[in-house]
């Protein structure tokens, strides 16, 4: 999958539910209800008989309507400030082809997916508030019932993917680690590490920057293949005592090159002890294995990072106390100062020959820190301002809340002797986007 590229996610992905859509299953009843009395106003070949015409077509003979069978168009758009970035278009398409239709009197299913006209943005695109990111236009019994899944999936995947977007922003594209699988259901972990995904290559493609993702379960790469990013977690340090190099020596010695080594210093309250003391004895054990000719083997025990993630209630011990606990508290930019300053001269508590030392100086400086814990556009913005030596942001349950990223749908056209005609409740009009696109 490439935002880029124009290709669509095939339905098979989405493992929609079919035969649970077509039945109405995770539709608002009310959608149903009108479904239901429109189909049995076409058995009954009913007529419009109403006196509140809005259509001034001369042409149009408002007695001979088919209401049952009436034909419309609607469009679906959201009214995020200043702009989203859609996903879901994909996953709507695939409710749509796998359960727009009807029940014939046998009970079979008749789809009549190929008789509607769908547009639709490409997911990743940048949509304006109010522009419709789809299009649908067919008979609407057939499609009434669908209104609240495919609402729901877009507005699920642009407000992760707007949220995202949002936060690489305020990072000036530093990497963004995506940790909400904590904070909601497993189910949702496929389509918001697509959603992710989506924001990364809309961002890299807006701003010629070539963002790397990282996401924290194998479920949320489902759909685009890529694998969860593991660092380790404060249980694990706490099976080995609270040592954090001794559980970061046998971390890097047992699980595959691949997975990246990110030492989370914050157990001990103590960043900065941590942070050196495991570099340390990572660097001793990289440098044994170079001298003694295992050169794919020291790679395992190169430290690619270090993630304080200290509680918003407590102070780090390098932290000098400034009495306002916003300042003190937590992972702050005074701590990641600390942090980075130690790293850099961490090579210089290390016992080397004189041939090591400049090699020493490259493995700590490389050492990249990780900051986690409460981060949202809003503070990293303030620590980038401040120009706080973060390398990379972990964010967690603000991908779930950020602005309101909620989808609307309205009929605003039917078709009557052939032709289009505004319809529409008052204070909505048909809008147009050029860059809808024809399934």
């Amino acid at each position: 999958m490439s935002v880029a590229d124009g290709k669509r996610l095939p339905p098979r992905v989405f493992k929609v539910d079919a035969e649970g859509m077509r039945r109405g299953w995770y539709n608002d009843a009310y959608f149903s209800n009108v479904a239901f009395i429109l189909t049995e106003l076409a058995r009954k070949n009913y007529r419009f008989e109403g006196e509140y015409p809005v259509i001034e077509d001369p042409s149009v003979n408002l007695k001979d309507v088919d209401v049952g069978n009436i034909v419309a168009e609607m469009q679906f758009f959201t009214r995020r400030e200043p702009f989203s970035i859609v996903a879901g278009t994909d996953e709507a398409i695939a409710i749509l082809k796998e359960s727009c239709g009807y029940f014939d009197e046998d009970g079979s299913f008749v789809s009549t997916y190929d008789q509607l006209e769908v547009h639709a943005v490409q997911d990743g695109a940048r949509l304006l508030p109010w522009v419709p990111a789809m299009r649908v236009r067919g008979r609407y019994r057939d499609f009434a019932i669908l209104e609240t899944p495919v609402l729901g999936a877009l507005s699920r995947r642009s407000r992760i993917a707007s949220n995202v977007y949002e936060a690489l922003v305020a990072s000036g594209g530093k990497p963004i680690f995506f940790f909400p699988a904590r904070f909601d259901i497993y189910q949702t972990q496929p389509g918001d590490g697509y959603a992710y995904r989506v924001a990364i290559e809309a961002y890299n493609r807006d701003t010629g920057k070539n963002v790397v993702p990282y996401i924290s379960t194998n479920a949320q790469g489902e759909w685009w293949g890529l694998k969860g990013v593991g660092t380790v977690s404060h249980s694990y340090i706490l099976c080995f005592l609270r040592d954090t190099a001794e559980a970061m020596i046998h971390f890097a010695e047992i699980l595959p090159l691949e997975v990246k080594r990110i030492a989370l210093v914050d157990t001990n309250n103590d960043c900065i002890s941590d942070s050196i003391r495991t570099a340390i004895r990572m660097f001793e054990k990289y440098r044994e294995c170079i001298e003694s000719g295992r050169e794919d083997e020291a790679q395992k025990y190169v430290l690619f990072g270090v993630r304080p993630d200290t509680a918003n209630n407590v102070v780090d011990a390098s932290v000098e106390k400034v009495g306002d606990c916003s300042l003190d508290c937590g992972v702050t930019p005074a701590l990641i100062v600390n942090l980075r300053c130690a790293l850099d001269e961490g090579y210089t508590k290390v016992n080397v020959p004189e041939g090591w030392q400049e090699r020493a100086k490259q493995y700590f400086r490389n050492i990249t820190i990780v900051a986690t814990g409460g981060f949202d556009p809003h503070r990293i913005r303030m620590f980038e301002a401040l120009r706080t030596p973060v390398d990379m942001y972990g964010i967690g349950s603000f991908f779930m809340r950020g602005e309101c990223n909620d989808f609307t749908a309205d009929i605003v056209r039917v078709k009557l002797n052939g032709r289009w005609h505004e319809m529409a409740k008052v204070g909505r009009q048909p809008v147009d986007n050029p860059e809808l696109e024809r399934v």
